[in-house]
């Protein structure tokens, strides 16, 4: 998706989006593909770099920094937060579940 496209969307589309990828990134690690998991950690990524860039959310900017730090730090294996995948899923699910309305 394009800088374009993404701007059009509202902020809990996006992280609705972001959180589909984040899924997906669970999924694969659960199952073992880690190939799989690591393109869906790519795009989930660029993801929130192009909500970084969305200048509409300059209010939110430091949270959305701060999810970008604990999902790599999660991701990668880190130990700088103490966040469990599933407290990270059901962040996403709340924009999930306001973008649906």
């Amino acid at each position: 998706m394009n800088l374009e496209k993404w701007q059009k969307l509202s902020l809990a589309e996006q992280m609705g989006n972001i959180g589909s990828e984040f899924s997906r990134a669970k999924h694969w690690e659960e199952n073992g593909d880690f190939d799989s998991r690591q393109k869906a950690f790519e795009r989930m990524i660029e993801l929130i770099d192009l909500t970084i860039s969305d200048k509409r959310w300059r209010s939110r900017l430091s949270e959305i920094l701060r999810l970008r730090e604990v999902i790599c730090d999660l991701l990668i294996r880190g130990r700088n937060y103490d966040v469990s995948l599933e407290s990270l899923q059901n962040y996403f699910l709340f924009f999930a579940l306001i973008a649906r309305r």
